[in-house]
């Protein structure tokens, strides 16, 4: 098994590093046009699905995240389904839809542990702060559905450090720790280390869940001007643009040069450099059994703090 470590304060133990299952499911009408389905192309079918569980699994990697508003409840379906009867950890977000109140929280949940066929879910995690919803009063229904043994344990995604302050403070007044925070964080987005969150997870105990950990494969050293990404949104999204291509060369090349020392790919040392903070927990989306065995290996070697420190010098334009 690979190493563990305690997700925030709460009593969850969880894997060093996770699996992003965005595109997993097989989506039906309207949600078959889900922004990550066009954008990353969308699942590799119910046997590439099943062999990036187990291979993950084999490999000590047992956390699995998805959420509601994934193909419209496709993904949560499809990892029920494959997880059943098995020792998997399930971190879930709600809600499933954008005209969200406080108050809907209860049918939320109902709704999200009937499409995954459990009676509680390991993580649950509030998606999108959003203006409508009060904080404190969203965090007391969360509270109840934790007393009620249906979440084991609490979560926020996207929220900003005042907002994770507010959620963090309603709930200790019940006696529940805020156990995480999902937001994007890679070498090419560093914005958690300017704006608060990464000190904000610091201070409070909260573990910092790194989503899009390899910057959308950017960082996978796969893509240059010449051989740009596919996928409509790949090639209109700025990020990808022929300027953006050639200013991340220098960061691949470090990345090869310190991956031949340990006989590791550009992606494994990229994910490596978010586990060296102990407090970034990285889920890399995994497609197909390849790409989830190519994740784990993550797990398998150390950086030295020269090498953390050259990679956080190399993209030190990306705190931005």
């Amino acid at each position: 098994m690979g190493p563990s470590t305690i997700l925030g304060r709460s009593n969850l133990h969880v894997p060093r590093m996770g699996v992003g299952a965005m595109t997993w499911g097989d989506p039906q009408g309207l949600a078959r046009l889900h922004p990550a389905k066009t954008a990353y192309g969308g699942s590799h079918g119910i046997e590439e699905e099943k062999r990036a569980l187990e291979v993950s699994i084999t490999a000590g990697v047992n956390l699995f995240d998805t959420a509601a508003m994934y193909s419209m409840g496709a993904a949560e379906r499809r990892l029920g389904e494959l997880a059943r009867g098995r020792d998997v950890i399930i971190a879930t977000k709600y809600p499933s839809g954008f005209s969200f109140h406080a108050k809907d929280f209860p049918k939320e949940l109902e709704m999200t542990l009937a499409r995954l066929g459990r009676d509680s879910i390991d993580l649950y995690q509030h998606h999108y702060p959003n203006s409508r919803v009060s904080i404190p009063t969203l965090m007391n229904f969360v509270a109840d559905a934790v007393e009620a043994g249906k979440v084991k344990t609490v979560g926020v995604s996207n929220y900003s450090a005042v907002q994770m302050r507010e959620a963090h403070a309603a709930l200790a007044k019940r006696g529940i720790p805020l156990a995480s925070n999902q937001v994007e964080y890679s070498l090419l987005q560093r914005k958690p280390e300017v704006d608060g969150v990464l000190d904000a997870c610091r201070e409070l105990g909260i573990t910092l869940i790194a989503y899009t950990p390899l910057a959308g494969g950017m960082l996978t050293g796969k893509y240059s001007a010449q051989r740009r990404p596919g996928g409509f949104f790949r090639r209109v999204l700025p990020r990808y643009n022929r300027k953006v291509l050639d200013a991340i060369q220098p960061v691949i090349e470090l990345l090869k040069s310190i991956g031949e020392k340990y006989s590791k790919t550009p992606s494994q040392i990229a994910l490596r450099w978010l586990i060296e903070n102990p407090v970034v927990l990285p889920i890399p989306g995994a497609k197909n059994g390849k790409q989830a065995m190519d994740n784990a290996e993550a797990l398998k070697f150390s950086l030295t703090a020269e090498e953390v420190n050259a990679l956080s010098q190399a993209t030190l334009a990306w705190r931005v």
